[in-house]
């Protein structure tokens, strides 16, 4: 019996619709990025030097995951295969040394906010042991989130999450940190409580806003994943202590940091878009009314008008301090896009993707898409045209592929359990797209729909979670192509299937786009 349109019977919009060529083209990248060899960063690096600003590899590993993590959760369900092997090769550059390698040097104080203090800091290697919430919050919040995601423990496992470096240049023992997802949320959790529920320093001495909402993010999961209620009692705590400073200064933009020693409020004295940008994105999880009731204020005082429609971004001055001109990526364009995208505010999403799109020079590459770092602010017109790998290579397409209040979801919508038992993709090779996967329960099918990347291509997808489900059909583009029982092993393999314990082994060869329904009949 051929299947009908289950447009009707199940899946949020965003399911049904799938992804559009752009929006795979960015999954794409963030996969070959992931693919790099250990310690090849290419296109990855930005102005600043030695990883200590708002461009570095750990920012862009992480928000690579979340955008991967909105993306299963909102738009592909049905097909984890596609998203954990990326995870993984994500959470383990995450470790490597050249990540978090800046903390020894920016542990010893020596900015305009800890100088004084500085005498009191000894060199410290532990990127996660105290303070820098800016590393250690997302390495806690992206394994957290892979074992929500993916019912994978294996980073709850003692000595997961090792973080180690030798030098025969320095010799002396090797550093070595031993971690994992338990015991790195629960140094954290004691930072928060130790700190009042301030929140945790970035580096010594300094509390930022934005950098403890990942924190919180990764209470909630492990919250999900183990039980308990850890996030509100943060969450508690924090609205308490803020309520002293204040989560806006006095022109309604958020307050970038708060001095532990003096108890001062550095205001964001509205010259810099990336600091309500990237607050707003993240305070939405937990505290969307608030957000969402200071966005249009805020954003107009970042944006500017271009043509039919096309918006750019104000970019912030580059401060002068002790007589030196900051050189740093602020990333303001990719965070004004992201938080657009959590917004659900599509006029102005779409009016920076298509300023982007006609001035920021779009690549593809391997299949994969992105914006190539440009140092130039503007172009001979005058178009706004500078932009950073941290916005390039990851928020537009995290922007691209968010959806509105995708954060506030994950974080107050829990993911029903059932899915683990649900038919769907467990398995996707490279050398395979994904633009629609997902399991309609009412109506009993699985939806997926592939294209190949690669004339050459291996493309092999195994479906899983088939057990007990009676007789199956698959159908390509209204065809039926195979057929069976779930609990009965095939007499005889072909070149569509290959009856496996739980599933099926689809053999997708060559380059064919397709639309496929896996049915059910009890």
């Amino acid at each position: 019996m051929r299947p009908t349109d289950g447009s009707q019977t199940g899946g949020n919009q965003f399911q049904r619709r799938g992804l559009d060529d752009l929006q795979l083209g960015h999954l794409r990248h963030f996969a070959n990025l992931s693919r790099q060899l250990p310690n090849q960063w290419e296109l990855m690096k930005g102005k600043g030097y030695g990883q200590e600003d708002f461009g570095g590899y750990r920012f862009q590993l992480a928000y690579m995951s979340y955008a991967l993590a909105l993306t299963h959760r909102h738009r592909l369900p049905a097909a984890p295969g596609v998203f954990k092997p990326i995870f993984e090769r994500l959470i383990a550059k995450m470790l490597l040394p050249e990540v978090w390698m800046y903390w020894r040097d920016v542990s010893r104080g020596g900015s305009i906010f800890n100088a004084h203090l500085s005498s009191g800091y000894s060199e410290q290697w532990d990127p996660v042991a105290r303070d820098n919430i800016m590393y250690s919050a997302y390495l806690q919040s992206m394994t957290l989130l892979y074992h929500y995601l993916f019912d994978d423990a294996r980073y709850a496992e003692p000595g997961a999450l090792t973080l180690q470096f030798w030098s025969y240049f320095w010799g002396g023992e090797q550093k070595r940190f031993s971690y994992d997802e338990k015991s790195l949320n629960e140094n954290l959790y004691w930072q928060m409580v130790e700190s009042g529920y301030l929140g945790v320093a970035c580096e010594p001495n300094c509390t930022f806003q934005i950098c403890n909402q990942p924190a919180i993010f990764g209470f909630r999961l492990h919250d999900l994943v183990y039980g308990g209620s850890i996030a509100a009692d943060v969450v508690s705590g924090y609205e308490q202590a803020w309520k002293e400073f204040g989560r806006l200064g006095d022109n309604g933009h958020y307050n970038i940091m708060l001095s532990q020693d003096t108890r001062q409020v550095r205001p964001n004295l509205g010259k810099s878009p990336w600091v309500d940008a990237w607050c707003g994105t993240l305070m939405n999880m937990w505290n969307r009314d608030f957000v969402h009731a200071h966005y249009a204020d805020q954003a107009k005082d970042f944006l500017r008008a271009g043509p039919d429609g096309a918006l750019s971004v104000i970019a912030g001055e580059r401060p002068l301090v002790m007589g030196q001109t900051i050189v740093s990526d602020s990333c303001d364009f990719g965070w004004m896009a992201a938080w657009a995208s959590e917004m659900g505010d599509q006029t102005t999403l779409g009016g920076l993707l298509k300023h982007a799109d006609m001035y920021m020079s779009p690549c593809w590459r391997d299949g994969g898409l992105y914006y190539p770092r440009n140092d130039v602010a503007t172009d001979a017109e005058g178009n706004a045209s500078m932009i950073e790998p941290m916005s390039g290579n990851v928020l537009l397409g995290y922007a691209r592929l968010n959806v509105p209040d995708g954060l506030w979801a994950f974080y107050n919508d829990p993911w029903s359990s059932d899915r683990f038992d649900e038919p769907a993709l467990i398995t996707v090779s490279d050398d395979l797209d994904v633009s629609r996967a997902w399991f309609d329960a009412s109506a009993n099918r699985l939806e997926f729909s592939l294209s190949g990347t690669d004339a050459t291509a291996e493309g092999l997808v195994v479906l899983g979670n088939l057990r007990s489900r009676g007789s199956w059909s698959l159908w390509l583009d209204g065809a039926e192509i195979s057929s069976g029982r779930a609990d009965v092993p095939a007499s005889q393999d072909n070149e569509v299937v290959r009856r496996v314990a739980d599933g099926l082994v689809l053999r997708h060869a060559g380059v064919r786009r397709g639309d496929y329904v896996l049915t059910f009949t009890e």
